[in-house]
């Protein structure tokens, strides 16, 4: 029978399920680091993303104001050549066919992506 010389690297002596124990320990340890990891990055990104969302935000209100003196502006413009109900029905007609085309196009486009 043969008989082993190297008594092998220091520390042989652990029993098989202390070193895989550690090596769980060891990969748990490393996956809630990652997981840290990520979340500090997610939290750096929000952070640095706060000011320009806002921004948007800000701009679209102002969009939003600037079409409604738009929409303002044209019913007074039609006002001028027809009755008040008339000329507000043709301007609402006018916005809700854009926004319908607007809409649509929005609609074939996103069928396009998926």
């Amino acid at each position: 029978m043969l008989k082993r010389t190297d008594p092998g690297p220091a520390g042989s002596d652990r029993p098989i399920g202390d070193i895989v124990g550690q090596l769980v320990d060891d990969g748990k340890a490393y996956a809630k680091s990652e997981v840290e990891v990520v979340k500090a990055i997610a939290a750096a990104k929000t952070r640095a993303l706060i000011l320009p969302a806002t921004l948007f935000g800000i701009a679209a209100l102002l969009a939003l104001a600037s079409l409604s003196a738009l929409a303002i502006g044209l019913f007074f413009a039609l006002y001028a050549f027809m009755p008040a109900l008339v000329a507000g029905l043709l301007a609402f007609a006018i916005f809700a066919g854009l926004g319908s085309l607007l809409g649509w196009v929005g609609v074939i486009r996103l069928r396009a992506i998926l």
